[in-house]
């Protein structure tokens, strides 16, 4: 296997779990909490340097790539610790905070302010583990893949 392909396979995975979170957001109807949120920005500069790496397979972009996707594994190792109760989360996302909404939005019935998404609550989990924890380990998968892809020879 050649470094490029190995790159363009840790994009390719960044880009499902982008696709996934989006498609549970979208069709199932799971809003994401702010964790959720910062533990896609990881995975969108991963498949950047995915396409990068059709043209300039370098060690360098795979070093990127791999941070973004351990960068996300490690956001949601975090979120992960939340849900579980292991530790605090942030007050905005973990109380049901109202923090920055308006009076004049919260008093007004025509203003749909969706549903405030607890990070601390598990919305889903399949065997056992949570979105954020399956997360964790595919992007830890992926960032293992990245760096296979750096130390790789050209």
């Amino acid at each position: 296997m050649t470094r490029r392909f190995l790159m363009l396979v840790a994009a390719a995975g960044s880009a499902g779990l982008l696709l996934g979170a989006l498609g549970f957001q979208f069709f199932v109807e799971l809003p994401p909490c702010p964790l959720c949120i910062w533990q896609r920005w990881p995975h969108v500069l991963a498949v950047l340097a995915g396409a990068v790496a059709v043209f300039r397979p370098a060690p360098i972009v795979a070093l990127v790539g791999g941070l973004g996707a351990a960068a996300s594994a490690a956001i949601g190792f975090y979120h992960v610790g939340v849900e579980q109760k292991w530790w605090l989360g942030f007050a905005s996302c973990s109380t049901g905070s109202i923090e920055g909404i308006s009076a004049a939005d919260l008093l007004n019935p025509a203003v749909d302010l969706g549903p405030v998404v607890r990070c601390d609550e598990i919305a889903w989990q399949f065997i056992g583990i949570s979105m954020a924890g399956w997360n964790v380990i595919i992007s830890a998968t992926l960032a293992a893949l990245w760096l296979a892809a750096a130390l790789r020879k050209a």
